[in-house]
């Protein structure tokens, strides 16, 4: 395991963990390669693995009543994928993850990641740091989807992202947007 790419993934979260709960962290870790194009979950797949997305892109989708997948949330390096609690039901997957580049990610099992945050009062508020910070994006994608212009959605887009738009597929990020690829094309004209 390659501590120093996890403590910069772990302080994109929180700065302030003492060294003994970075070491409690990195115990549980193992390293884990994907490489483009796979998947790293399936719905109705059995999955009980916390992920930290150490080098790569990511994306999280589903497909919809016509089989189009529509993209959810993009992952850069040093991002924690949503949490085991919030993205599976009985201990399977709710949605894919597909390694967009090749990717290095930290797993740990969430079992014991949740039996260190009992023990552990720092890692349990790093934990909920990490749930408050996945609701809070949600919170915001949908307000952005509900109300906000295409135009603006994909000038949000380009901030929280920088460089993502000439890395994936453009039909992705057009889901990610909520509008047709075509519409992303005219408004990438404009912008």
């Amino acid at each position: 395991m390659e501590v120093g790419r996890l403590n910069e993934s772990i302080d994109n979260y929180n700065k302030g963990l003492t060294q003994k709960s970075r070491e409690g962290f990195a115990k549980l870790c193992v390293e884990k390669t994907f490489l483009k194009g796979d998947l790293l979950l399936n719905p109705n797949q059995s999955d009980s693995w916390e992920y930290i997305l150490l080098q790569g892109v990511a994306r999280t989708f589903l497909l919809n009543t016509e089989g189009e997948d529509i993209t959810l949330s993009f992952f850069e390096d040093k991002a924690i994928l949503p949490p085991y609690v919030t993205r599976t039901r009985n201990g399977r997957s709710l949605l894919y993850c597909e390694a967009l580049t090749h990717c290095t990610f930290a797993r740990m099992d969430a079992k014991a990641f949740e039996a260190l945050m009992v023990e552990n009062l720092e890692i349990r508020d790093f934990g909920n740091i990490v749930l408050r910070q996945e609701l809070l994006q949600k919170v915001d994608k949908e307000i952005r989807m509900a109300s906000w212009t295409a135009k603006a959605r994909l000038e949000q887009f380009r901030k929280d992202f920088i460089m993502l738009e000439n890395t994936v597929p453009h039909p992705m990020i057009a889901s990610y947007l909520g509008i047709t690829n075509v519409s992303l094309s005219r408004l990438r004209k404009q912008l």
